[in-house]
């Protein structure tokens, strides 16, 4: 794609980096048929290919966004679908994301977005917060229909609805300290807690704590870290995802300094893929800190995602099991993380029948808080993936990121799980609660 910014545009960083991913665009159209959106709605400005080039007009222009520019960013799932159809190699995600940051720069919301999006903001990265939002969510969940009838009061209708109906209790697999292995210590491994996920399924990091004490892993629970900063990442929120990143790559820097020689990890283990993307990514989001740079680059080459580090363990192959997985990949596992063997690998050695519903491409319409603020193309995607995994005939489905769970589980009766659950079941722990019928 031919470009004309000016050299005194290109002096900005961000701005040069943009225009050198726009200029590998060859407008060949691949990606429309990967895009959940384009593949929902049909309108070319809900593509990649569409946006960006009201990126590029917006950028070169060096105007502030407007309202279509915003609604069609908006739409956007960052599913990264269309970098992995991309024949160019055009790197999406960070056009995106310089987009994303220049609406939140240039762009005044009407005041119910604000409204929202503030609240999400301040809620969701927080676990105490986010925890008591949950309980009082069971009292405005009965007029959830009510906002839904309201445009400017979806979001509120749409959350309440996804909220749980039963919040677990604060778990033990958060409190920071070492885990020490069951064996022969064979690693050892930070893990990162999280925000919204130890709040809606403990569980998760429970397992993944038991599994790994198991086979020998020591395992970090880190003071001091918290969310990873994906979620106002997404919402162009640049500075506050920033400060998260930096707090954890300090927390787990000081954690590699401390002791001897033996003081290292093995990997930063991540449980959900959607932060796990975003870990990966701190080396990029904070290459122009002259005092993190390199200390970003080292935590992003750590970070694994658990089923990632896994796959280098020698794990012994289980008896088959009478039970089909239909395992759903999360975008920001296949696309933003390009693991797509792994989870299914590790799952069919550990005895279980894994079936690959249609379209696994496809986003399921969760994608951070997409499903709050984006609730009817959500609702859309979801049902289309619901169907999708139902024809399996699968008795559970497994994935890698809570957001799939949380979104998929409130389409359909098949019990939804993490992998790293049934694994830690296949190699000597606990049955997953929600298998108790099976």
């Amino acid at each position: 794609m031919q470009t004309s910014f000016t050299p005194a545009q290109l002096a900005d960083p961000h701005v040069a980096e943009s225009e050198k991913i726009l200029r590998r665009c060859v407008h060949c159209g691949f990606c429309t048929a990967t895009c959940p959106t384009y593949v929902t709605l049909g309108n070319e400005l809900d593509s990649p290919r569409g946006r960006i080039y009201l990126i590029k007009d917006m950028l070169e222009n060096g105007r502030p966004a407007d309202e279509e520019v915003v609604t069609h960013v908006d739409r956007c799932l960052s599913c990264l679908s269309c970098v992995t159809t991309c024949p160019s190699g055009v790197d999406y995600m960070h056009l995106v994301d310089h987009a994303r940051i220049h609406i939140e720069n240039t762009y005044r919301r009407p005041l119910m977005d604000r409204l929202i999006r503030g609240t999400l903001a301040a809620v969701l990265p927080y676990p105490r917060r986010f925890r008591a939002a949950l309980m009082l969510a069971k009292l405005g969940r009965p007029f959830a229909p009510l906002m839904k009838r309201v445009s400017a009061l979806k979001p509120f209708g749409a959350m309440l609805e996804l909220a749980p109906s039963s919040i677990s209790g604060a778990s033990d697999a958060a409190i920071p300290g070492t885990r020490p292995p069951e064996t022969k210590r064979r690693g050892r491994v930070a893990i990162l807690s999280g925000c919204a996920q130890p709040v809606l399924d403990p569980g998760i990091n429970e397992a993944t704590l038991r599994l790994l004490a198991r086979l020998g892993i020591e395992v970090v629970v880190p003071e001091g870290e918290g969310c990873c900063g994906a979620l106002v990442h997404h919402m162009g929120r640049e500075e506050q995802a920033l400060d998260f990143a930096r707090r954890n790559v300090d927390v787990w820097i000081r954690e590699i300094a401390k002791g001897g020689k033996d003081s290292g990890f093995d990997a930063i283990i991540i449980t959900a893929s959607g932060c796990g993307t975003t870990i990966k990514d701190y080396g990029h989001m904070l290459r122009l800190d002259p005092e993190y740079a390199d200390k970003a680059k080292k935590v992003s080459s750590l970070a694994k995602d658990i089923t990632e580090y896994l796959s280098t363990l020698d794990l012994p192959k289980q008896e088959p099991k009478k039970l089909n997985v239909a395992y759903h990949s999360a975008c920001s596992m296949q696309h933003g993380q390009k693991i797509t063997m792994a989870p299914k690998n590790l799952l069919k050695a550990a005895g279980f029948t894994v079936r690959d519903p249609a379209e696994g491409h496809l986003c399921c319409g969760s994608a951070g808080t997409y499903n709050i603020l984006q609730p009817e193309i959500s609702a859309q995607l979801k049902a289309r993936k619901v169907r999708n995994i139902e024809a399996t005939k699968a008795d559970v489905i497994a994935t890698g990121n809570i957001g799939c769970i949380t979104q998929i589980a409130s389409g359909t009766a098949i019990p939804i799980l993490h992998t790293v659950e049934l694994l830690d079941w296949a190699y000597g722990g606990p049955k997953p609660a929600k298998l108790a019928a099976k």
